[in-house]
């Protein structure tokens, strides 16, 4: 399995692709790049914050990274296990250098990750990142000398710090949601969010918090990823536990999913959606999604009378285009909402704040009905299937394919900024290489299952002949 370097990090397979080297000459180039961007003048150590999910092999990883920082002569300070939005916050509290993030975010228990983190506490964007790996090319490691060693420091105040930053938005009013009586589940799926999500429940006011793999054992009880073939027992204990709606987290809660009282999923396309709605109600400006993300966005922007930009996939590409255009709020179709308000990062923390806010004011507002069923037909329906084509590793150039694409797709307009968008009157496909897997993703959109499942049929049997045989047959 070949190992995923991109704006998303470096993950791969520990102990196949994920190796002690590559970890320490990770480290090393990134300690390197750090130094490098320090005054000439300056003689003080770059400082790094690194925190974990709760993966078996996490502790290890971090101790390896944070020795390997620290003989490069940079100091380290170790939040433990932390969310990745929280490592983004704690980078900037402690003006750090930068910061490290060791997750593989929704990727099976055997992966693990490094993602980098600038001084601002971003996503390293493509110029940095290209930089990073210069040195790791070249090899060319600043290391220290004995004398002029890191040295590594635990801190554990953030989660208390990220909480507080959400509950002082002034959007949010925790003694109006407290009035709802709401009864919740929480789903961390034995990750970072195991403590940290339900914490954040009761302080927002919610009145009943039940728990599902929230030991923060890192032993994933299902497929991390929060889609609804993973989410069975989930539904069942939501069910069991007679709750308002579930809040499920990925193992480093940067995503977000929300499961109606019915069972019905809310859907991740609609998180970052219901929150825009709500902010946008009383912050106006621009909103920003990717190029994967729903086109119900945009509707949403457009009924408060703001431009809805897409960007490339990608966090760093979101933030990015997010600043250009001064929105207000953004993400990823996969429950990622950035609120540039705290920070730039997808933050499942602030999402659940503006998610309970936004349902509590429509409660209010209709108070016959009061469930998170109804909830979600208020808003513009579409339907979205996500599939995927293995590939026995990452494609070099897929432009042969996208070209024959476009050529048989004459009555769409093509995007290729990140792989391949062709937008129809009434539907669109996007498809593109994975940042972290190496599978080529195949989204559809339309307003029927039918039309949407249609439409992913007849790419993927486009795709699949033009990778058995060499080059593209599509129609």
């Amino acid at each position: 399995m070949s190992l995923m370097v991109s704006v998303s990090g470096v993950r791969g397979i520990v102990g196949e692709s994920l190796t002690p080297r590559v970890l320490s000459s990770f480290a090393q180039a990134f300690a390197t790049w750090l130094r490098a961007k320090m005054p000439a003048d300056c003689q003080a150590r770059p400082s790094v914050v690194i925190g974990r999910d709760t993966r078996p092999t996490g502790k290890v990883i971090t101790d390896l990274v944070s020795s390997t920082l620290a003989l490069c002569g940079c100091n380290v300070i170790d939040l433990g296990i932390a969310s990745t939005p929280t490592v983004e916050i704690a980078t900037v509290g402690e003006e750090a250098g930068g910061g490290i993030i060791v997750t593989a975010s929704h990727n099976p228990v055997e992966w693990n990750a490094l993602k980098l983190l600038n001084s601002k506490g971003e996503f390293l964007d493509e110029t940095e990142l290209e930089e990073l790996l210069c040195i790791l090319r070249d090899e060319r490691y600043a290391l220290a000398r004995w004398n002029d060693v890191g040295h590594c420091s635990c801190c554990q105040a953030y989660d208390a710090v990220h909480i507080e930053k959400i509950l002082a938005l002034d959007c949010i009013d925790t003694d109006r949601i407290r009035r709802q009586n709401f009864r919740v589940l929480v789903d961390a799926v034995e990750g970072a969010g195991s403590f940290v999500v339900p914490e954040l429940c009761r302080q927002l006011g919610i009145s009943q918090v039940s728990t599902i793999s929230c030991g923060g054992s890192g032993i994933f009880p299902r497929n991390p990823e929060p889609l609804a073939e993973n989410l069975g027992a989930t539904v069942d204990a939501l069910k069991e536990h007679q709750c308002d709606f579930a809040i499920v987290v990925d193992p480093d809660v940067d995503r977000l999913a929300l499961i109606s009282e019915d069972g019905s999923l809310f859907g991740e396309e609609y998180t970052l959606v219901a929150c825009a709605d709500f902010y946008l109600g009383s912050h106006k400006g621009p909103v920003v999604n990717n190029l994967s993300s729903s086109r119900a966005l945009q509707d949403i922007a457009h009924k408060h009378g703001q431009e809805c930009y897409s960007a490339k996939v990608g966090e760093a590409n979101v933030s990015a285009l997010m600043k250009s255009c001064g929105a207000v709020i953004g993400g990823e179709g996969n429950g990622g909402v950035i609120v540039p308000e705290l920070h730039y990062g997808r933050d499942a923390l602030v999402g659940i704040g503006l998610f309970v806010q936004a349902f509590t004011l429509w409660r209010e507002l209709e108070p016959k009905h009061q469930a998170l069923s109804d909830f979600r037909r208020k808003f513009p329906d579409y339907i979205m299937l996500k599939e995927k084509v293995m590939l026995a590793r990452r494609p070099e150039n897929l432009n042969d394919l996208f070209h024959d694409l476009v050529s048989s797709n004459p009555d769409a307009r093509p995007d290729m900024q990140d792989g391949l968008k062709l937008d129809f009157e009434r539907s669109w496909v996007h498809i593109r290489p994975s940042n972290t897997e190496p599978i080529l993703r195949i989204y559809t959109e339309a307003e029927t299952r039918d039309k949407a499942e249609s439409l992913a049929g007849r790419f993927r049997e486009d795709i699949e002949a033009w990778i058995e045989g060499g080059r593209s047959d599509c129609r």
